[in-house]
């Protein structure tokens, strides 16, 4: 679940420091209760991890083929460590760095895959993207196709345990708008809609296990 939230020019960086507080120990047991992990220490790195099951047969593009209960990686977004939105809107220097953040992300993961033999068995990683509303899911999934990314939509309709889940997570993404900018709050938030993507481990180690060293860049770690 990603947030990403604007800068404050108060002397407190949250208008809401108490609902901060109780958001983070929240979301602190629930990573703990799903075996979410961070797989890399470098503070650029916008994603964390869980190992979990596959729900369904998978057939990506390439050929790479995931039955149903085999084990997938699974990407959830590093809130603390998204560069935070402008309190003016997205710019040209953030999308920038995100971009950054996103492709050294993926090269960690990379690099963390490749030391852990257990994984060996892990084809495929995967994520759900919210997405503010369903007209912006195409642009969204068009922007994670550049690194390598495709979506499989759903073949069913989600069952109303699922959906009422969801809810929930769109509630939880809303207080947490609320708590860091009230501001950037909107009325849709509620009804934010998940972006299916997944990227299998070849075209991870193919695209981003050497691509930070090819290309030179770097990031503060």
């Amino acid at each position: 679940m990603a947030v990403w939230v604007a800068e404050r020019k108060s002397r407190s960086p949250y208008g809401r420091p108490w609902l901060v507080e109780a958001l983070a120990a929240f979301d602190e047991r629930q990573r703990r209760r799903q075996a979410v992990f961070e797989y890399s220490h470098n503070t650029a790195c916008i994603f964390r991890l869980d190992i979990s099951r596959a729900r369904r047969l998978l057939m990506l593009r390439d050929g790479t083929r995931v039955d149903a209960g085999a084990r997938i990686a699974r990407l959830h977004f590093w809130n603390e460590q998204i560069p935070p939105l402008p309190q003016d809107g997205a710019t040209i220097a953030w999308a920038r760095r995100m971009q950054r953040a996103i492709a050294l992300s993926l090269h960690e993961l990379a690099r963390y895959l490749a030391q852990q033999p257990d994984l060996a068995d892990v084809a495929v990683i995967c994520g759900d993207v919210p997405s503010a509303t369903k007209s912006q899911s195409g642009q969204l999934a068009r922007i994670m196709a550049y690194y390598g990314f495709e979506t499989i939509a759903d073949p069913e309709r989600l069952r109303f345990g699922e959906r009422l889940h969801r809810f929930g997570e769109n509630i939880l993404i809303s207080l947490i708008v609320l708590a860091h900018n009230s501001g950037a709050l909107r009325p849709d938030t509620l009804a934010r809609v998940r972006v299916p993507i997944y990227l299998s481990r070849r075209a991870l180690e193919r695209n981003f296990a050497d691509r930070m060293s090819r290309r030179g860049e770097h990031t503060e770690s």
